[in-house]
């Protein structure tokens, strides 16, 4: 079993989005029973706040299923319960190491280094942009998706 966090600053829009996008990817190829996904956020702003309604409405849009949420914020523990820690940019990757201490096993990732041009994924709460946000995130995931099924690490 495989374990995935995926982590944003207020788990309402980029986390729960690569959650239900990466989610429905391995449903479709019918390999959801051999990873455990869920995400988290590195700030308390939005704890136990649901997915935001622009996230919602591109998920609808696009046909991804939406999983049941409410916004949790990572714990130094999720180091240690999963294989996978991916934030969304520089900025989560610099708080997720502060709250989990470091990272000496090479768990923490940002989603598009599963990509070859790697990179930030903006935050649509402060772009208003759920278009390009998913774009991001649903390459991201088709790159993570390749990594896993190979068994490498980027």
């Amino acid at each position: 079993m495989i374990k995935i966090l995926f982590v944003c600053h207020g788990n309402i829009c980029r986390s729960p989005m690569a959650e239900c996008v990466f989610s429905h990817k391995l449903e479709q190829r019918g390999c959801s029973d051999q990873y455990t996904v869920a995400s988290a956020a590195t700030s308390r702003e939005e704890i136990g706040n649901p997915i935001h309604p622009g996230t919602q409405n591109k998920l609808r849009e696009m046909g991804v299923p939406i999983l049941p949420h409410r916004a949790v914020q990572m714990r130094k523990s999720d180091y240690e319960r999963y294989d996978y820690l991916i934030g969304m940019d520089d900025w989560n990757l610099q708080n997720m190491r502060r709250i989990v201490g470091g990272d000496p096993e090479h768990k923490l990732y940002k989603l598009l280094d599963f990509t070859p041009r790697g990179g930030d994924i903006a935050d649509p709460w402060y772009t208003g942009n759920f278009d390009e946000t998913y774009r991001d995130i649903d390459e991201g995931c088709d790159g993570l998706l390749r990594t896993m099924l190979k068994g490498a690490n980027p």
